[in-house]
């Protein structure tokens, strides 16, 4: 029953993934046009932030904060839309400069 063959989420990995598919279940409250929008915005960044942000760097901690009060918003019945959320890692700025 609970047997996967998948290797073990770390807590952070959990969260991030619960973050994820609360953005999908409340993006199911929208009307069908915003829904496709916020579906593609939220897999964008979560894919983007996949390949940019090292596992041990902190700002994870950070993008999740900043998620869950994007996600609060998005369950408002007033909220229609989501806007993209830039977060530029250490790593990131300093193979920029």
């Amino acid at each position: 029953m609970g047997a996967s063959s998948g290797p073990r989420l770390s807590g952070m990995q959990k969260q991030v993934l619960a973050l994820y598919r609360g953005f999908l279940r409340a993006a199911r409250s929208k009307p069908v046009e915003e829904r496709r929008q916020i579906e593609s915005i939220v897999s964008a960044e979560f894919h983007k932030n996949s390949k940019q942000v090292d596992r041990k760097n902190f700002i994870i901690e950070y993008i999740l904060r900043r998620g869950k009060k994007q996600l609060d918003q998005l369950k408002s019945p007033d909220t229609v839309g989501l806007s993209s959320l830039s977060v530029e890692s250490s790593r990131t700025r300093n193979s920029s400069s």
